[in-house]
């Protein structure tokens, strides 16, 4: 009796804590389950663009990396997904420039999709053909995509038919789209995509960009209108620069992995700093570094 009375209330608590900024604007099933996931207030991006997306309005969102600028763009469109219905298709589509950030977005969304019944999916260049044919049988209502592969399943015969009711389409890392080929390719593959669904809802993502306007008029394309959402956050933080000097053992280290004793002082320094704490984010100049780090 008594846990079941301090379940409830932990409940009443919960739900008492719950931002009404979330039952003012998302559909009331998509509030019970982010409660769930403790989204109890929204993130001051999520504050001011998630009306404006809600509007239908091609938005860019700018804020600093990990304000919430995913869950800013992809709420508003699981609430509307909800109220209008999940047949028909893919209803989203999600961009990102690299593969491995499909991955980290398919993880973030789908906990929360699947318990809306909104289904998610990635694809890209590795996808498994079983998969691959899975998604023609059976669309999910998101696809998380890379822009080379949205250019691929534009042209399939297959696939096209699932994508003709398409509402929205999220570009993720715009500023890393803007000055290349890629974004180039991009913004035609967004044109043909007009050809089969029609006008859809453009947003797209940045941590940092200088040029809103432009980077504005990349996302919607010519001729169209568009929102810019901003928020400014300022963060504390404490650096320390250090430069690690060899030692004996660092000596040793080196001669067995064919490197220079500095390298390998390093290497300990950051091996020390990774098992003191939970988290810990480490830069290098290529990816095959990062992968050799991660190796041992």
């Amino acid at each position: 009796m008594a846990d079941r009375l301090i379940k409830g209330w932990a409940k009443t608590t919960a739900s008492a804590l719950m931002s009404e900024f979330w039952r003012k604007h998302l559909h009331p099933r998509l509030v019970e389950v982010i409660r769930g996931f403790g989204y109890l207030e929204p993130t001051p991006i999520q504050e001011k663009a998630i009306p404006i997306v809600l509007t239908g309005a091609n938005t860019l969102i700018t804020a600093p990396t990990g304000s919430g600028k995913t869950e800013a763009a992809m709420l508003p469109i699981m609430s509307k997904i909800l109220t209008e219905g999940m047949t028909g298709g893919i209803k989203a589509i999600y961009i990102t420039p690299a593969r491995a950030l499909n991955r980290d977005v398919n993880i973030r969304l789908r906990e929360i999709a699947n318990k809306l019944g909104i289904t998610t999916a990635v694809r890209h260049g590795d996808t498994p053909e079983s998969e691959r044919r899975r998604q023609v049988k059976e669309p999910p209502t998101i696809l998380i995509t890379t822009p080379e592969t949205l250019q691929v399943i534009l042209v399939m015969k297959s696939m096209r038919k699932a994508l003709r009711n398409i509402r929205w389409v999220v570009i993720d890392e715009l500023h890393e789209l803007m000055n290349d080929e890629r974004g180039t390719q991009l913004t035609i593959a967004l044109e043909r995509l007009v050809n089969i669904a029609g006008e859809y809802q453009r947003i797209g993502l940045s941590a940092t960009i200088g040029n809103t306007e432009l980077a504005g008029q990349f996302l919607a394309g010519v001729g169209r209108e568009f929102e810019v959402v901003t928020a400014d956050i300022t963060r504390d933080m404490e650096i320390t620069v250090e430069h690690p000097e060899p030692n004996e053992e660092d000596t040793a280290t080196a001669d067995e992995l064919n490197t220079t004793p500095e390298t390998a002082a390093r290497l300990r320094r950051i091996v020390e700093i990774i098992s003191r704490h939970k988290a810990t984010l480490v830069f290098t100049n290529t990816r095959d570094e990062a992968e050799l780090l991660a190796t041992d």
